[in-house]
């Protein structure tokens, strides 16, 4: 490559578009242009550093015996609605038909087109195990794409899927591929942590991981112990703080009343009854594509509404607004308690192991 004939134009100006350092970056550096929100040209050099981080996952791959393919990114819809996730991967599915009306999607994944091609292709338990994966590129509607590469809506992703014969060799697979992902990571010099994650739309049983580079913008929040090797994605992530501080007793301490009148919020229950938040018990009503349910959690901590979806196999789930309480049959904001409530109650462990605890009672 020539530097007299390169196309390579810099910018002096921080682009408008660019939230993130790394963004503007590759935009000033003539890396990438933008076409349409969350959508790239890789110029010259950035196609170069994207073959070279490709050239680094190809090697690791093939150390494990992983054979690369290459599948199609226009995907039958019919496959889609084969495994149920048609409908449940929600708005970011792009979904699309061709001119005699039958429907298709832009693959966001390709869990559907691996397992149709198996299906196909091997015929005896003595084919397996084996490993594919691809390169390829993968389009997600986003709500709002942003911070340029890191949330588009078309970008290129290595995804690989393995085949067992039973449970073991499902788990050989995947102590060889975190291996790999751990030599990818270090290859390239990121500091990053492999945390417990949820499988999200994909599902599944088991361990799941995601190996993540650390920067100080991004699209996720992990929690870390400074005491062990814990670490998870905010959604997976389990708290365990109480676990090791309460002490359970088979003897029940006696109930007492105490009035608040004009006490709404938590911050007001700490400073009126002089008590710490994590002796609060706080109710929160959530409506699901389902039903309506009562979560009760710590004062100092917040539903996450991934888990309450998980659990309850729900598609959606939304808090109820303060001012809409009351059209449910239950008591305004300020006055909601779990006691005397006549709808599903889903209840945090934390809440679980606590011999004592503050509560309204409606």
């Amino acid at each position: 490559m020539r530097q007299s004939t390169l196309l390579l134009n810099t910018l002096r100006e921080s682009p408008a578009e660019a939230e993130a350092a790394s963004h503007e970056l590759l935009l000033r550096g003539g890396f990438i242009r933008q076409l349409a929100a969350g959508i790239y040209t890789y110029l010259p050099l950035g196609r170069r550093v994207l073959r070279k981080i490709e050239q680094i996952i190809r090697e690791e791959m093939e150390l494990t015996g992983a054979q690369e393919i290459l599948m199609p990114a226009l995907q039958p819809a019919d496959l889609w609605k084969e495994s149920g996730r048609y409908s449940v991967y929600g708005p970011e599915l792009m979904r699309l038909s061709d001119r005699n009306e039958r429907e298709f999607v832009l693959g966001p994944t390709h869990e559907e087109v691996i397992t149709a091609l198996v299906r196909d292709e091997i015929n005896s338990y003595r084919k397996l195990p084996v490993t594919l994966y691809q390169i390829q590129t993968k389009f997600r509607d986003e709500r709002r794409p942003r911070f340029g590469l890191l949330r588009g809506r078309e970008f290129v992703m290595k995804d690989a899927y393995s085949f067992d014969i039973d449970w073991e060799g499902l788990d050989r697979s995947y102590r060889k591929m975190y291996g790999a992902y751990e030599r990818i990571f270090e290859r390239m010099e990121l500091n990053y942590r492999a945390v417990e994650a949820d499988a999200g739309a994909i599902g599944g049983e088991g361990e799941t991981h995601e190996f993540m580079a650390l920067a100080d913008i991004g699209e996720d929040t992990i929690v870390s112990c400074t005491s062990c090797n814990y670490a998870a994605n905010i959604e997976a992530a389990v708290g365990r703080d109480g676990a090791a501080s309460v002490v359970l007793s088979s003897e029940v301490p006696p109930r007492e009343k105490i009035l608040t009148p004009g006490i709404r919020t938590i911050d007001e229950l700490v400073t009126g009854l002089q008590v710490g938040a994590k002796q609060i018990i706080k109710t929160l009503i959530y409506k699901t594509d389902q039903q309506i349910v009562a979560v009760l959690v710590r004062g100092d901590h917040q539903v996450n509404e991934l888990k309450v979806m998980k659990y309850l196999n729900t598609e959606s789930c939304e808090i109820v607004e303060p001012g809409s309480l009351q059209e449910f049959g239950l008591a305004p904001a300020g006055s909601i308690g779990p006691c005397g409530l006549l709808i599903p109650v889903l209840v945090d462990q934390e809440v679980a192991i606590m011999c004592e605890g503050i509560a309204r009672r409606q």
